[in-house]
C-alpha cells in the first residue's frame, strides 16, 4: 500500500518538475553569443569556453527568474507589476539602483525625442 502512493508522489513531481526543466533546457543558450560579448568586455577570452558561457548563462537565467517571482509577489499585493517593484527590490544595492534608474531616465528621454520627431515629420507632411 505504501508503494502505491509514495508512486504517485514520485509521479506528481517529475510531472511537475519535468516541464521546467525541458523548457529550461529548450531556452539555454538564447543569451550565449551576449554573454560572450559580455564577458569579453569584462576581461575573459575573446572564446571563452562553452561550458562557462553555460554557467554564466545559468546564474543570470537564475537570477532574472527568481527576481521576477519576488517582484511579482509585491506587485500581487496591488494587482499589477511594475518598475517600482524591482527597483524596491535592489534599493539596497546602490549601484544596481543608480544604474536602474539612469537607464529609466534615459529610456524617457528617447521615447520624448521620438515624439518630438513624429511630430516634426507631421509638420512637415502637412506643409507640403
Amino acid at each position: 500500500m505504501s508503494n502505491p502512493s509514495t508512486g504517485a508522489s514520485s509521479k506528481s513531481k517529475v510531472g511537475s518538475s519535468q516541464p521546467s526543466e525541458t523548457s529550461f533546457k529548450r531556452k539555454r543558450g538564447v543569451f550565449q553569443k551576449d554573454l560572450q560579448h559580455m564577458m569579453y568586455g569584462f576581461g575573459d577570452d575573446p572564446n571563452p569556453l562553452p561550458e562557462t558561457v553555460a554557467l554564466v548563462e545559468d546564474i543570470v537565467v537564475e537570477y532574472v527568474t527568481d527576481m521576477a517571482h519576488k517582484a511579482q509577489d509585491i506587485g500581487s499585493k496591488r494587482g499589477k507589476l511594475s518598475v517600482e517593484d524591482f527597483l524596491y527590490l535592489i534599493r539596497k544595492d546602490l549601484p544596481k539602483l543608480n544604474r536602474c534608474t539612469e537607464l529609466l531616465s534615459m529610456q524617457e528621454e528617447l521615447k520624448q525625442a521620438r515624439k518630438a520627431f513624429e511630430v516634426d515629420e507631421e509638420k512637415l507632411g502637412t506643409l507640403e
